[in-house]
């Protein structure tokens, strides 16, 4: 048994695919390229391949990561020129490595995600930057999200690590974002916008790292 971990991006071509398709793509790219994927146990075996979080609709990265179990030992080098003849114009392998079978899942080592945030505004930089600043000094933010399932009520605040303006090039500007993402709950960067102030959804919304815990 192996466990591989593969950190890879996601560009234009692909950001309006849903999780289960991208899902589906990395197992048939396995397949083709001939990695033998370990499966679960239990009446319903499915291939042991788990993304960290999974990327929202739109956005586009370069910091996804997937854990894949195999059951033969293959090296990181014949992975990488393997899979990457079979994956789609948009999804590129960037790193693999080798880690250990029994450290946790990987789900559960993430704690943020961080995101470059391009928007549109009239507002001026330094009205910007205030924004950032008011916003990181409150204690609480109560917020609420209209769903499928009814409206859910969170303090958004909770889950803001940190902000800050990355470029400005009036009328565009770029915020950098560290946003929690765990089990407790995950902060999207068009909610936090919102927060800021800014009428316009986000320009482009693009994740730079996923960071990831030990405890």
């Amino acid at each position: 048994m192996q466990r591989l971990r593969v950190r890879f991006c996601r560009g234009e071509e692909v950001k309006f695919i849903s999780h289960l398709d991208i899902m589906r793509l990395w197992q048939r790219a396995l397949h083709r390229a001939g990695i033998a994927l370990a499966y679960s146990e239990g009446f319903s075996p499915h291939p042991r391949i788990s993304l960290a979080a999974p990327l929202p609709i739109g956005v586009t990265s370069e910091a996804e990561l997937m854990d894949i179990f195999g059951t033969k030992w293959v090296s990181p080098h014949f992975f990488i020129k393997a899979v990457s003849q079979q994956l789609p114009l948009g999804i590129e392998i960037l790193q693999v490595y080798q880690i250990a079978l029994g450290l946790p899942s990987l789900q559960s080592q993430v704690r943020y995600a961080e995101y470059r945030v391009e928007v549109e505004t009239e507002k001026s930089q330094k009205d910007v930057e205030a924004a950032l600043t008011s916003l990181l000094s409150l204690e609480h933010l109560p917020w609420q999200h209209q769903r499928d399932t009814g409206t859910r009520h969170y303090d958004l605040r909770a889950l803001i690590d940190d902000l800050w303006l990355t470029s400005w090039h009036h009328p565009y500007g770029t915020i950098g974002m560290r946003l929690r993402c765990d089990s407790s709950g995950s902060g999207r960067p068009e909610q936090v916008t919102i927060a800021l102030g800014f009428t316009h959804h986000p320009q482009s919304i693009h994740r730079t790292k996923l960071i990831l815990g030990t405890g």
